[in-house]
């Protein structure tokens, strides 16, 4: 059985390698903030929470395939939250059952293994249930294709038919086992029988028992305080269920797999009705986008918000409104603290959320799926002081050369800022040149007004140009808007509000 919640043809690998740059994602996108809002204090939830976010898609359908599944989860997310629960549930009643150094021995094996599959029957006719009673409140492919499944697979023959080869395997009345003389008169080819007589429907009654033909049979009986008798009739039975404990274990493992790989798929919807619920505590919009093939050059959205911001202050963050389709490059200048940084934070973020099959924090939006996703952002002065700041920013732009792709995206928080105007300027103009020409979509935050001036002097049709606005007061709307670049970004107005304007 199989649960195919997160793609259409294979399961949710939760031990897969995540990407080179989660580390420098992690941080200067706040992911962190993130993964605890899905996760409320649950360490699975992080890791897959973790593990989803940062591995994302690049496939269109798969995108499509979970956002189906997840608006299912927010149109029933209770029911979604009793069949995870199920799921723990079974993990967990089967801890409980694990005899240790005794399973070595194919009778506890086997006695393991029928308490164990006992337990799943149960729970798992906890599931059928659940299929029969609310299957057709979902209407995407992935869950009508595990609730079929659950239907067809779990049907009252199957658990009748289980129910009846659990109770024979306990051997209520005893254990017929052949066995062959080998060499040197050993025993070999230990085969286990199915009872005399499990064959008929009815059992016989005592006159035709008493006066039945019988086979010519010899009995051993072991005394109580026979030790060594009752120690090797003990191994004549385990050899003879020796491959009949085995299978059984085996089906275990089986029906154990398919629970845990249902719970890490479902984690992940989980742990996306968390952050939705949490959301709409702070009255905090969201919507599904959508993705277009990374071929095509489109970004636009409504009302685009910072969701680690909104999580971590608790209350509603200005939104963006944007149209960037058919743009390249987005240089995004203007006045120090209005904004810039919590608007890049909130591009990378939708653009992860987008392209895990999640929701968006923002009103509308639609994007290209991008092949990899980088940030660029300034850095701390190395206390170590083993190499310049430049140096090191621009070492971990090579870092990035070495793996970017086309069709990528790369965030840019004023880089190349830690030498003068005019070489950092250079710096930035060549690695963007070279950038655009490999078809990678850029934003940039900068401060550099010589580099962004002289893009907008090209009035390249692939670039746009936002500018964080500014009041006449010097209020910041922590609005970005369409505007030219200008020469200062109004450091005074922190300086004032800190200091006061004098007399």
């Amino acid at each position: 059985m199989k649960a195919h919640l997160m793609y259409k043809d294979r399961d949710f690998d939760l031990k897969g390698e995540l990407p080179s740059n989660r580390q420098a994602l992690t941080q200067d996108l706040e992911l962190s903030t993130l993964f605890k809002s899905m996760a409320l204090g649950d360490d699975f939830l992080f890791e897959v929470a973790k593990k989803a976010v940062l591995s994302g898609l690049n496939n269109l359908d798969t995108i499509l395939y979970r956002q189906n599944i997840l608006k299912d989860c927010l149109n029933n997310p209770s029911i979604i939250r009793d069949i995870y629960d199920i799921t723990i549930e079974s993990i967990e009643r089967k801890k409980k059952t694990y005899f240790g150094f005794f399973n070595r021995y194919p009778s506890s094996i086997l006695h393991s293994s029928i308490d164990v599959l006992q337990i799943f029957v149960d729970i798992l006719k906890k599931l059928r249930i659940i299929a029969d009673a609310h299957a057709d409140k979902f209407a995407s492919e992935g869950f009508r294709l595990f609730f079929t499944m659950l239907k067809k697979e779990l049907g009252d023959e199957y658990f009748a038919c289980v129910q009846n080869h659990l109770e024979e395997l306990k051997f209520r009345n005893g254990v017929l086992i052949s066995a062959e003389l080998g060499e040197g008169n050993k025993g070999s080819n230990y085969i286990l029988r199915k009872p005399q007589g499990k064959t008929q429907d009815k059992k016989e009654s005592w006159v035709q028992r008493i006066f039945a033909k019988k086979q010519p049979v010899f009995t051993i009986f072991i005394s109580e305080r026979d030790e060594s008798g009752a120690r090797a009739l003990s191994e004549l039975k385990d050899k003879g269920i020796n491959l009949v404990a085995n299978a059984l274990s085996q089906s275990a493992d089986h029906i154990l797999s398919f629970f845990n790989m249902l719970r890490t798929e479902l984690a992940f919807y989980v742990g996306c009705l968390n952050l939705y619920e949490r959301l709409a505590q702070i009255g905090e919009p969201v919507s599904f986008p959508l993705p277009v093939d990374a071929g095509e050059r489109r970004h636009s959205f409504k009302g685009l918000y910072d969701v680690c911001l909104a999580l971590s202050l608790e209350q509603k963050i200005v939104g963006n409104d944007v149209n960037a389709d058919g743009k390249d490059l987005v240089m995004i200048t203007g006045a120090n603290q209005g904004g810039k940084s919590t608007f890049l934070r909130s591009i990378g973020l939708a653009q992860l959320m987008m392209q895990c099959g999640m929701f968006v924090p923002a009103e509308s939006f639609s994007s290209n799926i991008c092949q990899n996703l980088f940030t660029h952002y300034k850095r701390e002065e190395d206390t170590t002081m083993n190499s310049g700041k430049l140096d090191e920013e621009l070492g971990r732009m090579s870092d990035i050369v070495d793996k970017i792709t086309p069709n990528s995206m790369l965030l840019f928080n004023e880089s190349f800022a830690a030498t003068n105007e005019r070489e950092g300027s250079e710096i930035a103009r060549q690695i963007i040149s070279a950038l655009l020409e490999r078809r990678v979509k850029v934003f940039f935050v900068t401060h550099l007004y010589e580099f962004a001036h002289g893009f907008y002097d090209k009035k390249l049709k692939n670039t746009l140009f936002l500018r964080a606005e500014r009041q006449n007061d010097g209020r910041r709307t922590f609005k970005l808007v369409d505007g030219e670049p200008l020469q200062t970004s109004f450091g005074e107005d922190l300086y004032n509000g800190i200091f006061g304007t004098g007399s």
